[in-house]
């Protein structure tokens, strides 16, 4: 059997989803595949996304990459979760953990115990049982892989760092090890005239970038995916309907760092707070039909906790997705394929999915529908579950202050998210499904922190005495707080693990 290996694959873009494919490529397929990327100083990049969820360990351990090492160089520190703050109720929040929550006994999931202690009194809410919130609630951090010799899982963490360090420590990384940078500004593209494939990329200079697989990080402008091949975006504003994003750095205060990223729902969207060794990250996600971009700009500098470091810039986006993220011999990452609003942190995750995906199915030369139509149907999957966690939301509100707000609750959604809310209402059922990212656990948190409350548990909790269940309950409660109150402070840990080098 012979088959047309591709050897040259070209890389249009740099930033984070340029850099990530280009240390990928190189660590699985350098020493078969040509890999170059072409990006230009003079175009800048979005650059917000400056936290993750825990699978960005998954890629670490693949590429080898040593946490100290990158932290350090990217100014990082730790996140045990998101915290809620105003979401379902001004005055009200809840943190979206990574971490497990109790154990399950009895072949239920622990929540069904919860639920049901909850109809005799128990007092204690459904974060009281994790160690991440419990961590999260005094500011500190360590890894921890189990708690004792008990069935509960440690901290289960990912990260907050500087998104355009993070894209110069890939460079360096991907550059090391054989990826070819070309410093230019792509004007045109040659494409076959038979097959519509693009051959070759045009620089301002008159330089020729020829290849056999393109992959475009061109951001929202999908210089190839769209410019080029003319793929088609489909819209999801009409659930997501934020459309503008306002980032600005700040100056750290000489508050307690804090191990997680903050969500603090305003009149018409929502600002986040990541903290970082040497600044904090902020940014005013909202729905420029619902506020004026001066009231947003406003409303964000008014509620920095220390001095704006720059001046605010507006981003405007279309939340969707690609009509194909592969398309002919271009596959689209990051921006340039999708774009779902940070609010969980699931962009670095989306490019680092598309990524594998792509190293997974890496095609020949006969481009097979086959894969191409696999990868689409994975990707597209992915991010429609991702989308239907981030509607929840915004759906399941109790607010009335605002049109914004009660336009959210009252807007129709996917019929996919309307059936996960059916189960849980009715008697507090999750399940998971293909490509779901999000496990039971992540939609837990989210539906009880905003309001959503289960009818009734699954019968097999009654099966537990009373006395017992409320043993069983404190036993939990006692694990959690002691490996708690064992961790050292979030910023003592950052300072002895991962030190960032002192400016200049």
């Amino acid at each position: 059997m012979t088959s047309k290996r591709i050897r040259n694959v070209v890389i249009v873009g740099g930033g984070t989803a340029g850099w990530m494919a280009a240390a990928a490529l190189t660590r699985f397929l350098g020493g078969t595949v040509r890999t170059r990327l072409v990006e230009s100083e003079q175009i800048g990049t979005v650059g917000v996304g400056e936290a993750t969820i825990p699978q960005i360990h998954h890629l670490n351990a693949a590429l080898d990459i040593q946490e100290r090492d990158f932290m350090a160089a990217t100014g990082g520190t730790f996140k045990l979760g998101i915290e809620f703050v105003d979401w379902n109720r001004i005055g009200d929040s809840y943190l979206h953990s990574f971490g497990t929550i109790g154990y399950d006994l009895g072949r239920i999931p622990f929540h069904h115990h919860w639920l049901r202690a909850r109809t005799l009194g128990e007092p204690h809410s459904l974060w009281r049982y994790c160690l991440n919130a419990a961590a999260a609630r005094d500011n500190r951090f360590a890894p921890v892989e189990r708690i004792g010799t008990s069935p509960m899982r440690g901290t289960v963490y990912a990260y907050h760092f500087d998104a355009s360090r993070y894209a110069t420590f890939l460079r360096a990384y991907a550059e090391t090890r054989g990826t070819e940078r070309l410093e230019g500004r792509i004007v045109g593209c040659r494409q076959n005239p038979e097959t519509g494939f693009v051959e070759a990329v045009s620089l301002e200079d008159g330089r020729t970038v020829e290849g056999e697989l393109f992959i475009d990080c061109s951001g929202f402008r999908g210089l190839l995916i769209e410019g080029a091949l003319q793929t088609g975006y489909e819209d999801w504003t009409h659930w997501l309907p934020c459309d503008r994003a306002i980032p600005v750095p700040s100056a750290n205060t000489a508050a307690p760092v804090r191990p997680f990223t903050q969500a603090i729902a305003r009149t018409a969207g929502w600002q986040w707070r990541i903290p970082l060794q040497h600044r904090t990250g902020n940014g005013h996600v909202f729905s420029s039909a619902h506020m004026t971009e001066q009231d947003a700009m406003d409303l964000l500098l008014a509620n920095l906790e220390g001095e704006a470091l720059a001046d605010p810039r507006t981003i405007r986006f279309t939340t969707g997705r690609r009509k194909a993220f592969w398309n002919r011999n271009v596959v689209a990452l990051g921006l340039a394929g999708g774009f779902l609003e940070p609010l969980e942190s699931t962009s670095i995750h989306l490019i680092q999915s598309g990524v594998s995906r792509l190293i997974n199915h890496f095609p020949d030369g006969d481009f097979s529908p086959a894969d191409r139509d696999e990868y689409n149907r994975q990707m597209t999957l992915e991010f429609e579950r991702v989308r239907d966690f981030i509607i929840l939301h915004y759906h399941a509100n109790s607010r009335t202050d605002s049109d914004f707000w009660q336009d959210c609750r009252a807007m129709p959604v996917p019929d996919t998210l309307t059936a996960k809310l059916d189960l849980f209402r009715a008697n507090g059922r999750l399940y998971t499904r293909e490509e779901d990212l999000f496990a039971d656990t992540n939609w837990l948190q989210v539906m009880i922190g905003q309001g959503i409350e289960p009818g009734g548990y699954h019968p097999m909790a009654d099966t537990l005495e009373p006395a017992r269940l409320a043993e069983f309950l404190g036993h939990v409660r006692t694990l959690v707080d002691g490996a708690a109150r064992q961790m050292p402070a979030h910023a003592d840990f950052v300072r002895q693990h991962c030190p960032a080098p002192a400016p200049g």
